[in-house]
């Protein structure tokens, strides 16, 4: 993290104090195509693997200058993982699963490392950085029979019981911090694109419904039914004579990361004709 925001901080210093083209500010709205993936306790590693899916958003950019742009983001995709694909003897025998939809607002600022706008003959491509701020809602789901259960009205860690993970339910609405890296081009005069890969620092463990220890699973099935039960401990090829209570079912110490990397094609917007002086209002 102190090495993702020196380089931020380099970044601002260039476009605040580099020499610049006269302000030209601009706007522009377009499309995100892409596909977003997870890094928590079910892909603690895997980036761009079998658990990245498709996703999608609305972008707003305003230019300040050729060096510093704000944006606003409305991106849709999903996240998931499966302890059965990894190669951990461990993980794989927990037998665990999710998956879910993300939705995300954010607004971040943009700082171009070459002098950039659309339609301007001499600023034909720039690589950027990028931080912000984003709130997004997000609701992990375990497979029984066909059918897709939502996970955190179960509990399955014992969330709001006695000993349990935490006191209360873990919310499906947060905050993250999104960062990240692209490059910006020109299509034409008035069409911009942009690569870039970004990614959320949330501060919640629970975007796959796994973070700290196992439950009771008797308790659960008398407090919250069987299925809660067979959801929080679907382990495979253990002595039946073994419980699991109390061992690790996650590790509390990590928080989990969401990502959207893909291509933002942009429209530049028309901007209004400045008065001439004199001119009658």
């Amino acid at each position: 993290m102190k090495k993702h925001f020196f380089i931020l901080i380099i970044a601002l210093f260039s476009a605040l104090t580099g020499h610049t083209q006269p302000k030209k500010k601009s706007s522009e709205i377009g499309v995100f195509l892409g596909g977003s993936y997870y890094i928590g306790d079910l892909n603690p590693l895997g980036h761009f693997n079998q658990f990245t899916k498709p996703a999608g958003g609305i972008v707003f950019r305003h230019n300040f200058n050729p060096r510093l742009a704000a944006r606003a983001n409305a991106f849709f995709g999903s996240i998931e993982g499966q302890d059965s694909f990894s190669n951990s003897p461990a993980q794989h025998q927990r037998n665990l699963h999710f998956k879910s939809n993300i939705a995300e607002l954010s607004a971040q600022l943009e700082f171009n490392f070459l002098n950039y706008q659309i339609g301007e003959d001499d600023q034909l491509f720039s690589p950027y950085v990028f931080f912000g701020l984003a709130g997004f809602k997000f609701n992990p789901q375990a497979q029984v029979n066909n059918n897709w259960v939502d996970l955190q009205p179960l509990g399955t860690e014992g969330q709001g019981l006695p000993n349990g993970a935490t006191k209360r339910k873990y919310k499906l609405v947060d905050v993250s911090i999104p960062f990240g890296i692209g490059v910006k081009a020109n299509l034409s005069k008035n069409i911009g694109i942009s690569l870039e890969w970004g990614i959320r620092k949330t501060f919640t463990d629970y975007l796959d419904d796994v973070s700290k220890r196992y439950y009771d699973p008797a308790i659960l099935a008398a407090k919250r039914g069987a299925l809660t039960a067979q959801l929080s401990d679907p382990s495979i090829g253990t002595d039946p004579n073994y419980s699991n209570v109390g061992r690790q079912r996650g590790n509390p110490t990590t928080k989990d990361w969401y990502t959207f990397a893909g291509i933002a094609i942009t429209v530049k917007l028309k901007q209004k004709r400045p008065k001439c002086p004199g001119a009658n209002n």
